[in-house]
């Protein structure tokens, strides 16, 4: 899949109010859920300053997802997270794969089709950081998944 159902299925799964926001026990519980392997020391709590080098994994994570150390972390930032995650296992090539098959083998897709196929979260993350299409052949509206694509997952051979 383009953006994983089963992140966003997690995600809304340990966001039980519905905010789009877990806080760092959730999110911590979120990621055990996906498979990850987070260290079980809680260094957030009376954390001490002169301990930075025992700095865990998980906080390393949350600096990534919440830099600001807010206590929360927002469905964009989990996804920008994860989509990160991702690179090390999808390739430039398969993500324009997908999207080709979702455009209906066009060389750019709309809005209205990225909405139909994927959920909610999963469509307006992806429309939000797609370019418009600039070829001839596009139509009002048409984005570029191919740039957005190897902008996320590096070079592509397309």
């Amino acid at each position: 899949a383009v953006v994983s159902t089963q992140n966003t299925g997690a995600f809304d799964h340990f966001d039980k109010n519905d905010d789009g926001r877990l806080d760092h026990f959730e999110f911590r519980a979120c990621l055990v859920s996906l498979g990850y392997n987070v260290d079980t020391e809680e260094h957030l709590v009376n954390h001490n300053p002169a301990d930075s080098e025992r700095q865990s994994d998980f906080e390393r994570v949350l600096q990534m997802v919440d830099p600001d150390m807010t206590g929360q972390v927002t469905f964009q930032a989990f996804m920008d997270f994860m989509t990160q995650e991702a690179c090390d296992t999808d390739t430039a090539e398969q993500i324009i794969a997908s999207f080709r098959v979702l455009a209906g083998d066009k060389r750019y897709i709309l809005p209205e089709e990225i909405r139909r196929e994927l959920p909610d979260n999963q469509a307006e993350y992806c429309i939000a950081r797609m370019s418009p299409y600039e070829g001839h052949d596009g139509c009002m509206g048409a984005l570029d998944y191919m740039s957005f694509a190897t902008a996320l997952y590096g070079q592509s051979d397309l």
